[in-house]
């Protein structure tokens, strides 16, 4: 009786995590012998390429900002000042050097601040 029952769990338990998949999004398809089946959908990696992007941008528009207000030689000095700090400085002084796309969007935005 006990395996009996359970079966009848992992059965449960299965066709109970099918519908919590189905529910997020699912495919219809006919199988081999006619009839109507649902598939769920694939799960995305879970990073929103668009969001990455976004932020991207906006780390790239934010650091030509800095450019373009301070000036690039001014900009430099306060990364070599920050460069002597300690690890987690260090790190925010390589990721903020001034690469060619934010020197180009400095380049832009420097006549909208005068």
């Amino acid at each position: 009786m006990s395996e009996t029952l359970f079966h009848f769990d992992k059965r449960v338990n299965r066709i109970a995590r099918k519908n919590r998949k189905l529910a997020r999004g699912h495919v219809n398809f006919i199988d081999r012998t006619g009839v109507i089946r649902q598939r769920p959908r694939r799960g995305l990696t879970g990073v929103p390429l668009r969001g990455l992007l976004t932020i991207g941008l906006g780390f790239v528009g934010f650091k030509g900002l800095l450019i373009a207000h301070q000036g690039p030689v001014q900009y430099e000095d306060k990364l070599a000042l920050l460069a002597e700090g300690t690890i987690f400085e260090q790190g925010a002084a390589w990721a903020m050097q001034i690469e060619p796309v934010s020197q180009a969007v400095a380049r832009f935005i420097a006549p909208l601040l005068m």
